[in-house]
């Protein structure tokens, strides 16, 4: 397994980025400025009774470094606009610490809300942390923890999946366990936090759509050259939609960064996914 980032390092690089950061930001990401990206995605085997099903895709908030409690409400007010069927988290809600930002995590995320549910897996920033209290937040903000789990839901009784796998790159997913209790009928999607991840999941033929984050984008986006960096199971799939295989993957820009707070050429995302038939 690729070590991840000590986190003595993520917090002096977090330190180092910071002034410069704030010069260049200046505020500039307010709420209204986050990009809800609306799309419709055709589903093959999707019923008919979820034609037109709106999932909101969010990820890798990373609560405490760029993104504040100011961004966050706005991102909840923007979300709960869009009147989701189901809104769908795919990790990463911290960064280096967890003191300063578990309970504001809490009481914002707690008022999101859809007819469905709202869902989440966690992410490798979270697990590096401390894994059990961010799955504790979640519990307490009302959010269903997909660990390698699935949840059925049911529109006049056609049914659509929603399974999750738990973080990738700490070694803790277990795609096997998932495909053993998942029902064969019916459409199937995965919440997984690494993209890349879906050359595996398309492989078991199982998965109708794949959504990921991991990537933020790139974060930092050029002409030409393109992204300066992309992480460890994000370079293949880094943002937008592909095809896998017989599955679709979406990888969003995410929320938040980590410790360089700045984007450039890539806009803090929140995904609109109207599924199709």
């Amino acid at each position: 397994m690729k070590k991840p980032l000590p986190l003595a390092a993520g917090l002096v690089l977090q330190e180092l980025f910071w002034l410069v950061s704030r010069v260049v930001d200046r505020g500039r990401y307010s709420p209204e400025h986050f990009d809800v990206n609306g799309f419709d995605l055709p589903v093959e085997r999707l019923p008919a009774a979820f034609d037109g099903y709106r999932i909101i895709h969010l990820s890798d908030i990373h609560m405490g470094t760029w993104m504040n409690r100011e961004r966050l409400e706005g991102v909840v007010e923007l979300v709960l606009a869009e009147k989701p069927d189901l809104v769908a988290i795919t990790g990463d809600f911290v960064s280096y610490t967890l003191d300063e930002s578990l309970d504001e995590l809490t009481e914002i995320l707690a008022r999101l809300h859809a007819p469905d549910g709202v869902y989440a897996v966690r992410g490798n920033h979270d697990c590096w942390t401390d894994p059990e209290r961010v799955s504790a937040m979640l519990g307490e903000a009302g959010i269903v923890e997909l660990r390698n789990d699935f949840k059925r839901i049911e529109r006049e009784g056609q049914r659509l999946y929603l399974a999750g796998v738990d973080d990738v790159y700490d070694e803790r997913a277990d795609l096997a366990a998932v495909i053993a209790r998942l029902p064969d009928d019916g459409a199937a999607v995965l919440l997984a936090h690494e993209p890349d991840f879906a050359d595996q999941v398309a492989g078991t033929g199982r998965f109708d759509l794949q959504l990921s984050g991991h990537s933020h984008g790139g974060q930092l986006n050029f002409p030409v050259v393109g992204p300066l960096f992309l992480p460890h199971l994000a370079k293949k799939y880094p943002r937008g939609l592909y095809q896998v295989g017989g599955m679709k993957l979406y990888t969003t820009r995410g929320l938040g960064t980590t410790a360089l707070q700045l984007r450039v050429q890539c806009a803090p995302e929140i995904a609109v996914i109207a599924l199709r038939s």
